[in-house]
């Protein structure tokens, strides 16, 4: 790619941005702050410009915020075509053009895939349709829930005890709404945080009302003559009687309008470098097509060039703001995304926030604080490092651990950190679940070293 094509890029090409949220904001914004005066497209499925989602699940439900007005601000005016409202349905990476649901094509010089995920629909459509079976991902979704839970209902039964369907219990506790939360694992957030964590979590749910079932699955849900949701129906045999069924599945990256277009994408995302830029099927990085989001599976160097999926807000922010600096620059200029794991939520009145990929530890270790007081930070450890840590309203400690996994510091911690250690402070195993076997909600995913394998799940070599 000559300087001069560069240069004309930046100054009459034409960019398009599939996916109108917000990595695709930031990255039109970023695009415009360096100095792209071309043309900008970007395209959405939904009829809204970019809003917030995690006020959904939190703020919103408890009535504290609107679910119309989490609209995501500008921070630079962008000069945009907005196309909202219209899917995009198809790639022709040869002819540089994006299909779309309503039939037209709008060609591009750069292209930025930015289309995120989808909430998992529960599995059986009949039962899915049944009135009071709610999902929660868009504003639309966050404004049926919120009215259902309004209006007092009987009982709220949510299938799934990841994040998203566990922040959705502790509204409904703090609503003082009788909840039942179903999990296929032994614990709540066991995908994300393993078993360790996951029975402190356990306790906080039942401690504060919440109807927990574990080592279960949903069978069936069941309606009336009216076609409303009335009862749901256990792998234990047992059946919770209930008028609205929440159902958090964990989520789908929206991929399949890529199939045939000759990229390296699938159910796990669209695989790219550490530059963003995209690689086709054959393994072939791309020179005109990025990524970014949730929807982007990149190699990360500090956790062995693993392909990471990353469903998270700062990540989605900082890929996107690297995506559109390297889509418009020379080659030595571009810059990897090396941001660093993490997340936050908050439930039953504890502050949960995370660095690294506690998924990848084989072994934990409680650093600071404890378990049964729910203040604590802890590490994970793999192979000898650390490499991700977690706090129980305990914050102040994750920068520190972050610097820590950075730097490759040893695994387990030998020495006091800053507090004096207690005896017995010993590694314990992390307890995630078999990685073959489906979890509800982890954030993190280790999907896999190639961009064109048929891998499900990353299995650490043992040593």
């Amino acid at each position: 790619m000559t300087a001069d094509y560069v240069e004309w890029l930046r100054r009459e090409g034409r960019i398009v941005i599939v996916g109108a949220s917000l990595a695709g904001l930031r990255a039109a914004e970023t695009l415009r702050a360096e100095g792209f005066t071309g043309e900008l497209t970007l395209i959405g499925d939904e009829p809204y410009e970019p809003y917030d989602r995690p006020p959904l699940s939190k703020s919103v439900l408890l009535g504290m915020a609107s679910p119309h007005h989490t609209e995501l601000p500008h921070r630079w005016e962008i000069d945009a075509k907005w196309r909202l409202g219209v899917a995009a349905t198809g790639l022709d990476l040869t002819a540089k053009r994006v299909r779309l649901a309503d039939g037209d094509e709008v060609e591009y010089d750069r292209l930025l895939i930015a289309t995120g995920v989808r909430a998992r629909p529960w599995l059986k459509p009949e039962e899915a349709r049944l009135d009071g079976v709610c999902l929660l991902r868009t504003r639309e979704d966050a404004a049926d829930l919120c009215r259902r839970l309004k209006a007092g209902p009987r009982r709220v039964f949510v299938i799934g005890a990841g994040f998203a369907g566990s922040e959705v219990a502790s509204a409904c506790r703090e609503m003082n709404l009788p909840v039942t939360v179903a999990e296929r694992a032994g614990a709540p957030l066991v995908g994300a945080l393993g078993g360790v964590i996951g029975a402190v979590a356990a306790d906080l749910q039942t401690e504060n009302g919440v109807d927990l079932r574990t080592h279960v699955t949903v069978t069936a849900l069941e309606g009336d003559s009216a076609g409303r949701v009335r009862a749901v129906h256990l792998s234990d045999e047992s059946v919770v009687e209930a008028d609205v069924v929440v159902v958090s599945l964990g989520s789908l990256r929206n991929t399949e309008w890529l199939e045939g277009s000759g990229l390296g994408a699938g159910p796990r995302g669209v695989a790219c470098d550490a530059g963003c830029r995209a690689f086709d099927f054959r393994g072939i990085v791309t020179d005109d097509v990025f990524v970014a989001g949730d929807v982007a599976r990149s190699p990360h160097a500090l956790f062995g060039y693993q392909f990471l999926s990353l469903e998270h807000w700062g990540n989605a922010v900082a890929q996107a703001e690297t995506a559109a600096h390297n889509m418009i620059c020379h080659g030595a200029e571009r810059r990897p995304h090396l941001w660093m794991p993490a997340f936050w939520s908050s439930m039953f009145g504890v502050n949960i926030k995370s660095v690294g990929v506690p998924p990848m530890g084989e072994q934990l270790m409680v650093t600071q604080g404890s378990l049964a007081e729910r203040r604590f930070a802890a590490v994970y450890g793999y192979q000898d490092r650390i490499v991700a840590a977690v706090t129980f309203d305990n914050t102040r400690w994750l920068e520190f651990y972050q610097r820590e996994i950075e730097r490759g510091a040893p695994f387990p911690v030998e020495y006091p950190t800053m507090d004096r250690r207690p005896e017995g402070r010993q590694p314990v195993d992390a307890r995630f679940p078999d990685p073959s076997l489906p979890t509800h909600g982890p954030m993190v995913t280790l999907s896999g070293y190639s961009p064109a394998d048929q891998q499900l799940v990353f299995h650490p070599a043992r040593h």
